[in-house]
């Protein structure tokens, strides 16, 4: 035998591969099992067969049972008592989907003219070359068009998935009328060419229609936004009061829902990101506070306040896709008052969508997140803006939020006498080379075993408008569906709307608003399911819970329930 480093006479030396084969599956192997899932086609129907569901020409309606776990903590016993308890609520869905405009605030920003090339693009079905080959238009990244929903399972064991735009009748994004208004002038077109996100080639395939798409003088109020967003400022409303801004704002409102028949509008502010507001009695607690300071021209009514409350007077839903304190309680209450919906704050798409995943999966495995820190560089207006202190510092409060419910809801890894949570950093730089393409980098740090610290770092680039823009469509999507769907209890006769803080809407936001003294839920897939579960029970269809008892058990013959 040969000693250590030596060969056997005889024997050739040959050198070792620098790469070593491994055993990988064959084509056939890596196929997805054709009996685990039948894809509907979106063009087929649903209908639910049971005797709890009713068609009719105008509305699908459904009966439902609600079953909810009431639980008392006794400290004195050390003991938990929970009586699982049970509600009826009648679901009624308008069938008919309404003809809906969505005018936007910001409307020639990057989000504002990416989103609305997008969809000409798509209901042109245009194409355009690119380096990689022939592109074709999609609605990637909507949840409302790009995503299913797992019904059940078919005779032969599959399980059947359908498109999550037809579990309900939904507004088509193809439809939707846009406008809005803008602090500056350029045209829809050169809005385009100056965010620097679509391919050349589909820009100059787009000009014929968006050339000819102008924004509408907007409010411009310096106090508010960066003063690096002055020179920008050159299509404004005429100098006057915050009442007649209000007042020509519900005007633009009525003018754009009749100049193109619309049964809805809804308003959506994708503008620069605002300063916090002060909020104070006798300033904006209040209905009547709100709009006594606007009518009394105060200084700390902000230029999203105007919007909010003109599109609410106008019976028309507002969504604040910034991340400042546009929805103050008097704000809240005017909605209330008039039974328009609201929702809120700032659009989660990247970095904070990645985030709220992330840190859900390590405190439900029992890993201790300790560290969070999160940086970022863009070079678009959004970033110039948020150069600046106070604008940075509304950002900040809505990125750094986002954990809180799940630290919160695992006392074992977290304190609660002492208000235990991880560090967590937010940086915000802006680097105007890099245009709208953000890079987002975090690190995550845990203790896990024994103490042993384990560390997740990711990197991120991403074009931040090609992100944006889906949660505007779905956002509108989703707002139109809630505005036709009603409901009552068991101990009600009349139908009544959902809340006014339209809070299934989380899982497009990074700070969602709730209705006063409603949990505040951020980790995404329970925000998910909430929507997914809200439009099955209005649908009459059962709650998927995962179980999959009918492949872990003999499963008995089905009960007729009709309530």
């Amino acid at each position: 035998m040969p000693g250590n480093g030596h060969v056997a006479p005889g024997h050739q030396i040959t050198k070792a591969p620098a790469i070593v084969a491994v055993n990988t599956l064959s084509e056939d192997d890596q196929a997805i099992n054709p009996a685990d899932h039948d894809g509907v086609p979106s063009d087929y129907s649903i209908e639910v067969n049971s005797r709890n569901t009713i068609y009719s020409n105008e509305f699908i309606e459904s009966k439902y049972i609600y079953d909810m776990n009431h639980c008392e903590v006794d400290h004195q016993k050390k003991r938990v008592n929970i009586t699982p308890r049970k509600y009826q609520y009648d679901f009624r869905t308008k069938r008919q989907v309404q003809r809906t405009g969505v005018m936007l605030v910001g409307w020639g920003g990057n989000n504002g003219s990416t989103v609305t090339g997008a969809i000409i693009a798509n209901r042109d079905k245009i194409t355009w070359m690119r380096k990689e080959g022939e592109q074709h238009a999609n609605y990637y990244g909507s949840l409302t068009q790009s995503t299913t929903i797992r019904l059940g399972s078919n005779k032969d064991g599959k399980e059947v998935h359908i498109p999550f735009n037809t579990i309900l009748p939904m507004l088509h994004p193809n439809d939707i009328v846009i406008g809005g208004w803008d602090i500056n002038d350029a045209n829809l077109y050169d809005a385009m060419r100056r965010a620097c996100v679509f391919d050349y080639e589909l820009q100059e395939k787009l000009k014929a229609k968006m050339i000819k798409m102008k924004p509408l003088p907007s409010i411009y109020y310096p106090d508010f936004i960066a003063a690096n967003q002055e020179d920008r400022a050159n299509n404004l409303l005429p100098k006057g009061t915050k009442q007649q801004d209000l007042d020509r704002i519900r005007n633009d409102i009525r003018t754009f829902k009749n100049a193109h028949d619309l049964e809805q509008v809804i308003v959506l502010w994708t503008a620069n990101t605002e300063r916090y507001v002060d909020v104070r009695a006798g300033l904006n607690q209040t209905a009547d506070d709100i709009l006594r300071s606007i009518a009394n021209n105060d200084d700390e009514v902000s230029p999203s306040n105007v919007f909010a409350c003109a599109a609410i007077l106008e019976k028309c839903p507002y969504i604040n896709g910034s991340p400042q304190n546009t929805l103050v309680p008097g704000i809240i209450e005017l909605a209330e008052k008039y039974h328009v919906f609201i929702g809120g704050d700032d659009f989660k798409s990247g970095q904070t969508k990645l985030k709220s995943v992330l840190a859900d999966f390590l405190v439900s495995a029992g890993l201790k997140l300790q560290s969070i820190v999160s940086y970022n560089h863009l070079g678009n207006n959004d970033g110039k803006n948020l150069s600046a202190p106070q604008q940075f510092r509304s950002k900040e409060i809505s990125k750094s939020n986002v954990v809180d419910d799940m630290v919160g809801a695992n006392h074992l890894l977290y304190d609660k006498r002492t208000n235990e949570h991880p560090d967590h950093v937010v940086v915000i730089k802006y680097v105007p080379f890099v245009k709208d393409s953000k890079r987002a980098m975090d690190e995550y740090i845990s203790s896990i075993f024994m103490n042993g610290l384990s560390t997740i770092a990711i990197h991120n680039t991403c074009e931040d408008s090609l992100l944006a823009s889906p949660l505007i469509i779905d956002l509108v999507i989703l707002t139109e569906l809630m505005t036709r769907i009603t409901y009552k209890t068991n101990d009600q006769e009349e139908y009544h709307s959902f809340e006014a803080v339209l809070s299934i809407l989380s899982y497009l936001l990074k700070a969602p608003m709730v209705p006063p003294g409603t949990p505040v839920i951020n980790a995404l897939f329970k925000q998910h399911r909430c929507i997914t579960n809200i439009l099955s029970a209005c649908a009459g269809i059962a709650m998927d819970t995962d179980m999959l008892l009918e492949h872990k058990t003999q499963l008995p013959k089905p009960m007729k329930i009709q309530l």
